[in-house]
């Protein structure tokens, strides 16, 4: 409660100071509107505010299961077969290093201005973190337990089940953080390249008629449905690994 208190004074603060640097200094509200104005609007346009924030939110969740079945499919691959692993660790490193903003304009063009090439954009984006985090964790598995399980005859697959997999449960919650936090980049570039709806749409519609207050208010929305799925994720971690020290509240 105490960090919460703090973090809510200081954000307080910033706010305060944010409106009395546009009032004192007579900053055009379509240059920076101040706090308050954009409370106002946020609050007149609350309908089609909360409209857009469910659409980019369903882009969110659908590009995060999506994204993080592929990162954990490809890991567990790369983990049973060193084929697989020869194979997968170019795509790796493909999907990380490959500037996903320069190929939005082709997946709207393959997959259409829908929900569709928002979800694959967003999962591009997801895959990397889950994938490689997963895998990370599958690979530095006590080496002696997996020794101890060869020598009992246990197969590879029964091994990857038992003792791989429980051991990289931590790794996996850990790049399922960092795939939640960047989620909304996927749906929100998806919706700036091409759209008819969500929150980044709205931004780009707001910012060409020089509707800045409108752009700030939507920004808000964005940054508190992201906080509030990454919280989400992250309790629901914790709870479903309370053995794990990566996963242990502080």
């Amino acid at each position: 409660m105490a960090v919460i208190g703090r973090t809510l004074a200081i954000t307080l603060i910033l706010l305060g100071l944010w409106e009395a640097t546009v009032r004192l200094m007579a900053i055009p509200a379509y240059i920076l509107p101040g706090p308050l104005r954009i409370a106002v609007t946020a609050w007149n346009n609350a309908a089609i505010l909360a409209h857009n924030a469910a659409i980019t939110l369903g882009e969110m969740l659908l590009g995060l299961v999506c994204g993080s079945a592929l990162g954990i499919i490809c890991a567990l691959a790369m983990a049973s077969s060193p084929l697989a692993r020869r194979a997968m660790r170019p795509v790796l490193l493909v999907a990380q290093a490959l500037p996903v903003f320069a190929i939005a304009p082709l997946l709207v063009i393959w997959f259409g201005f829908g929900l569709a090439s928002k979800i694959v954009m967003a999962s591009l984006i997801i895959f990397f973190p889950v994938a490689s985090a997963f895998h990370d964790g599958l690979a530095r598995t006590e080496q002696g337990l997996v020794d101890l399980a060869r020598l009992g005859g246990v197969g590879t697959f029964k091994t990857l089940r038992y003792i791989r997999i429980p051991a990289a449960l931590p790794a996996l919650a850990s790049g399922l953080r960092v795939a939640t936090a960047v989620a909304p980049i996927g749906a929100v570039v998806g919706e700036w390249v091409g759209a008819s709806a969500g929150l980044g749409y709205l931004m780009i519609y707001s910012n060409a008629r020089m509707q800045t207050d409108m752009v700030f208010a939507a920004l808000a929305i964005l940054l508190a449905v992201a906080l509030t799925l990454f919280t989400l994720v992250d309790r629901g971690l914790t709870r479903l690994l309370p053995w794990a020290p990566e996963t242990a509240e502080s």
